[in-house]
C-alpha cells in the first residue's frame, strides 16, 4: 500500500480476504506435552487385554482382543468391570479385580518394556511434560519401576484425582490447571478412544500413537482434522519439531 493511503483506498475483495482471515484460527504454539501411560509410554496393553480375557474367561465370560480394545482400553478398571457386568449380564465375583491387578502386575515383572524409541523423543523434549492416565496410583508406580523410568516423570497424574475418568474431559483438564498452561496450549499423546474423546472435549491438540503392540491389526478411525495419527516416535520430531530440540522452527 503506498505510503499515506487509507483503508478506503484499498480494494474492496482484499478488504474481504483480510477479514475472512482475521477468522482463521492460528495454531496454538505447544506449550506442553501430556503422555499416556499404557499402551503410549510403556507397551503394558497388549498384556493387559490378555489378562483380562483370561480372568474373564474363568467365570464364564467370553472376551475377544477386539472387543477389549475397542471397548476398554482407555478406562479405568472400576469402569471395565461394570461394563462387564452390564454387557453380558453376569456379576463377577467379588476377588475379579484383585485377581486382575495380581495376575497384571506378575506379568508386567517379565514382560513389560516401553514402547520402542519413546525414551528418546522424551528426553529431546524443549517443553515441560507430564503424565495422564487411567491406571490407579499403585500401578502406576509400579509399571514405572519395572520399565525403568519412576524418575522420569516430576508430574504424574491419574483418573482417581478426577471425578469422571476418560472419555470425560476430567482429567486433562485437571493437568492443565495443575500444570499452569492453557487447555489448547496443550499436546496429549493417546492411543484409546477413550483418551482421544478426553484429549478433544477437553480442547487440546491431539497425537494418537498406533505403535504399540495393542494395535497391530487395528483397522478403526480415530483420525480426523483434530488428531494426528503416527506409529513410530522416529516420526515425532517431524510431525512437532517445535517441541523437540533439533527440530525445524
Amino acid at each position: 500500500m503506498p505510503m499515506g493511503a487509507t483503508v478506503r483506498e484499498i480494494p474492496d475483495m482484499v478488504v474481504a480476504e483480510l477479514a475472512e482471515l482475521q477468522d482463521i484460527a492460528l495454531p496454538q504454539p505447544i506449550l506442553l506435552v501430556i503422555f499416556d501411560c499404557d499402551g503410549v509410554l510403556i507397551d503394558s496393553e497388549i498384556i493387559s487385554a490378555r489378562v483380562l480375557i483370561d480372568e474373564a474367561a474363568r467365570d464364564g465370560v467370553a472376551l475377544t482382543f477386539d472387543h477389549v480394545r475397542d471397548h476398554f482400553l482407555g478406562r479405568s478398571f472400576p469402569t471395565v468391570a461394570a461394563t462387564i457386568r452390564e454387557q453380558f449380564a453376569t456379576a463377577l465375583p467379588p476377588d475379579f479385580e484383585s485377581r486382575y491387578r495380581d495376575s497384571l502386575l506378575a506379568r508386567f515383572e517379565s514382560e513389560l518394556v516401553l514402547t520402542p524409541g519413546v525414551l528418546d523423543v522424551i528426553t529431546r523434549l524443549a517443553v515441560p511434560y507430564c503424565l495422564a492416565t487411567s491406571s490407579s496410583p499403585p500401578r502406576l508406580e509400579h509399571s514405572l519401576r519395572i520399565a525403568g523410568v519412576d524418575n522420569l516423570f516430576a508430574h504424574c497424574f491419574t483418573a482417581s484425582q478426577v471425578r469422571h475418568g476418560k472419555p470425560a474431559p476430567d482429567l486433562f483438564l485437571h493437568v492443565a490447571a495443575e500444570m499452569g498452561v492453557p487447555p489448547a496450549a496443550c499436546l496429549v499423546i493417546e492411543d484409546s478412544r477413550p483418551g482421544v474423546a478426553a484429549a478433544l472435549a477437553a480442547g487440546m491438540q491431539v497425537g494418537l500413537y498406533a505403535g504399540g503392540s495393542h494395535m497391530q491389526g487395528w483397522t478403526g478411525q480415530m483420525d480426523g482434522p483434530k488428531v494426528t495419527t503416527f506409529t513410530d516416535w522416529a516420526q515425532f520430531g517431524d510431525l512437532w519439531p517445535q517441541v523437540v530440540t533439533g527440530g525445524r522452527a
